[in-house]
């Protein structure tokens, strides 16, 4: 969903009897998913009121609060939801590697692919922006995003140690370093602080940070010591 695309208001579907089917809620969340989504990335949260995501879906405040306490359920919803999305990928992009190089690189192109994103990008700035002043948003962001990402990457690399294709490093630190050497610099320049990558320099970039990577951390064929 791009962040200028927005559901239009609309009544609340109905049931049998009144109250909506099963099917029916479940897109009436999804609606107002979308409605917060989009006025989260593009306002910012604390600009963003219940009363206009509740005006923008169409539906009543009693509706809204039936599905979610307030904006900071809501929020982790929308977090949640965005990296539901984004995860299937990023497995599948760790486990098809012929080799762990191969993994890796392919695992930094699907983060590098999410993170640069005009969601993604949003996202992160609204949480920069908004961090004083609600703290929690950036402690979802963190758990829902970057610690289950850690989580994944630690379990593919306790693999590929026990199987001796890297030494026996911290797979949970390796994890978080990768990570950072992957997404920190061509995010911070799609943010404008730097001149944007290029599609060849973004690959270069994943190459030389794999190789970087599995020299530091004694992957095969790097020349490090085992």
């Amino acid at each position: 969903m791009s962040l200028q695309s927005e559901p239009g208001p609309r009544g609340s579907p109905r049931g049998h009897g009144g109250r909506p089917s099963r099917q029916e809620s479940a897109q009436l969340s999804d609606r107002i998913l979308d409605v917060a989504t989009v006025l989260f990335l593009s306002d910012g949260f604390g600009a963003t009121s219940i009363e206009g995501i509740a005006k923008r879906a169409g539906i009543s405040k009693r509706t809204f609060y039936h599905r979610f306490t307030g904006k900071e359920m809501l929020f982790e919803a929308v977090v949640r939801r965005l990296i539901e999305r984004w995860t299937p990928s990023f497995d599948t992009a760790l486990l098809e590697g012929a080799d762990l190089a191969d993994g890796l690189r392919q695992a930094a192109e699907h983060m590098l692919k999410v993170a640069l994103t005009p969601e993604a990008l949003a996202l992160h700035r609204m949480v920069i922006t908004e961090a004083r002043r609600f703290p929690k948003l950036a402690h979802v962001l963190h758990e829902l995003g970057a610690a289950a990402g850690v989580e994944r990457i630690a379990r593919h690399l306790e693999t590929r140690i026990a199987n001796g294709e890297m030494r026996g490093v911290d797979p949970r630190f390796a994890a978080e370093q990768f990570i950072l050497m992957v997404v920190t610099g061509p995010q911070r320049r799609a943010l404008g602080l730097g001149a944007p990558l290029t599609a060849a320099a973004l690959r270069e970039w994943i190459d030389d940070t794999v190789e970087l990577f599995l020299r530091g951390s004694g992957g095969p064929g790097t020349g490090a010591a085992n």
